[in-house]
């Protein structure tokens, strides 16, 4: 064991590690963006107050679970683009994104209308206080419009992803998170507001940026309908970059054929996880109505745990999808030696990443809270899961890596499947015995969270060991 990490330590392909970073750089500068603006999101509405914030924190879980269909469609498309670049076959990679975006819009249509007529329905199974679900209501029907945009542009990060044009990912989700932040901040708040905020503060010249129009006062809706407009921008964005002469002529953009052999394919690669990916979500949000059932106080504080995490695992992802890329594009040229070191030097990146925001995590839980609500009660019980949350990041950073690793070698069926008996066979289960059963309060959940990660990681660890992934065709 030991001398299996210390040959892990010291033996680093650096031109490959540096291919790997080099790939993921915008991609993790793209999920530090989306991170920012999640923790945005929800310090300005944290500020509203604690209803508030639970509103639009659950309203995000349960949004989330209808875009990360998404996830599927993007893996899908990377795993079929990056093996056809190693191949080779370029305008295989454009018609890879056309037979996609064609199940986007037959499947997020429909169900866009149906997050948004049945509203009521969905939020009022996941809470329970009265206070919080009409808020949640208000928030959860506007945004289910921007399903579509979410997906479509899921879709498009795995094409340019997997035709390593990864910057592309980069300079589009930092342009519409400084949108979202700039209309979040006029809707939520109001352009009145802003200025005598600003002029309080002695930097009143701060509010001209949002002088050109008298933004009212909206609160939870403003930043519903901030996130709407800002999720359209990034789909059209990217849809723009399609354009550059380069991509267009050399991926065949513009064919507007599409392959229904190649359509059935992708689907048999994204569809496991796809359903993973909702099964999972579904899992948090009954773990947040866990945590509700527990109080409103330790759901509210798990909502900005979780906000403040995200700083770490998804710049881990940004990792994994260039390593999920290099290892599609080396098995495509069938060099195994390279798909193989690849997933060890993302594994490198990962752990560096993670574990040093985990240790972040561990020592300084309490200048961290602060920045996310005023609540003490909220801070006091976040100074205390943090920590924790810090220390399984060094077995996160396994499970992100290698998950995404073998979704590029087209293996979706097993990690597929695990997340789902995981997750509901482990995960949820024990939430509710440790949190609720046995009354162990705030810590059972999170100690059920520890445990499923475990499992999830070493089962991962084992597939990648047996090798099977080696052998895949896309």
């Amino acid at each position: 064991m030991l001398r299996s990490i210390k040959r892990f330590a010291l033996n680093i392909d650096f031109p490959l590690f540096k291919e790997v970073m080099y790939l993921a750089f915008p991609v993790i500068a793209s999920n530090i963006s989306r991170v920012f603006m999640h923790i945005t999101d929800t310090a300005m509405v944290g500020h509203l107050g604690k209803n508030q914030l639970v509103a639009v924190g659950m309203s995000g879980m349960l949004i989330w679970i209808a875009i990360s269909i998404g996830i599927g469609f993007r893996i899908a498309t990377q795993s079929i683009a990056s093996r056809r670049l190693g191949q080779q076959k370029f305008s295989d990679c454009g018609l890879a994104l056309r037979n996609a975006q064609l199940l986007c819009i037959a499947i997020a249509f429909p169900l866009s209308l149906l997050c948004f007529y049945y509203s009521d329905f969905i939020v009022s199974i996941f809470l329970n206080d009265n206070n919080v679900i009409p808020i949640c209501i208000n928030y959860f029907s506007i945004v289910s419009f921007s399903i579509y945009f979410s997906i479509s542009a899921f879709i498009f990060q795995g094409f340019y992803t997997g035709i390593e044009k990864t910057k592309v990912l980069m300079y589009v989700t930092i342009l519409s998170n400084i949108l979202n932040v700039y209309l979040n901040a006029g809707f939520i708040y109001g352009y009145e507001n802003l200025y005598l905020f600003f002029d309080s503060h002695n930097i009143s010249w701060l509010s001209i940026i949002w002088s050109w129009y008298d933004f009212k006062e909206l609160g939870v809706k403003g930043a519903a309908v901030a996130t709407l407009l800002s999720s359209f921008i990034m789909m059209a964005s990217y849809f723009l970059y399609l354009l550059n002469d380069e991509i267009r002529s050399r991926y065949d953009i513009f064919n507007f054929s599409v392959d229904f052999t190649m359509m059935k394919r992708q689907f048999i690669i994204g569809y496991p996880q796809a359903l993973s990916e909702v099964a999972l979500n579904l899992a948090f949000v009954t773990f947040y109505k866990i945590m509700g059932i527990i109080g409103t106080t330790q759901l509210a504080a798990t909502q900005v745990v979780f906000a403040v995490a995200h700083a770490s695992f998804l710049p881990a992802v940004g990792v994994g999808q260039a390593c999920a890329t290099l290892v599609g594009k080396y098995l495509g040229k069938k060099n195994i030696a390279k798909a193989t070191q690849s997933m060890i030097e993302g594994l490198r990146g990962s752990l560096i990443i993670m574990g040093s925001m985990g240790l972040v995590f561990i020592f300084f839980p309490h200048f961290i809270l602060p920045i996310f609500t005023s609540d003490q009660e909220v801070i006091s019980l976040g100074v205390r899961i943090l920590p924790w949350v810090g220390m399984i990041q060094f077995i996160d950073a396994f499970a992100i890596t290698l998950w995404f690793a073998l979704s590029g070698a087209g293996d979706t069926k097993f990690t597929g499947y695990l997340g789902i008996v995981a997750s509901w066979g482990v995960f949820i289960p024990l939430s509710y015995i440790l949190g609720i059963k046995l009354n162990l309060g705030l810590p059972g959940p999170w100690i059920a969270f520890a445990l499923f990660l475990i499992i999830e990681a070493s089962l991962i660890i084992f597939r990648v060991l047996q090798g099977k992934w080696k052998h895949i065709e896309v």
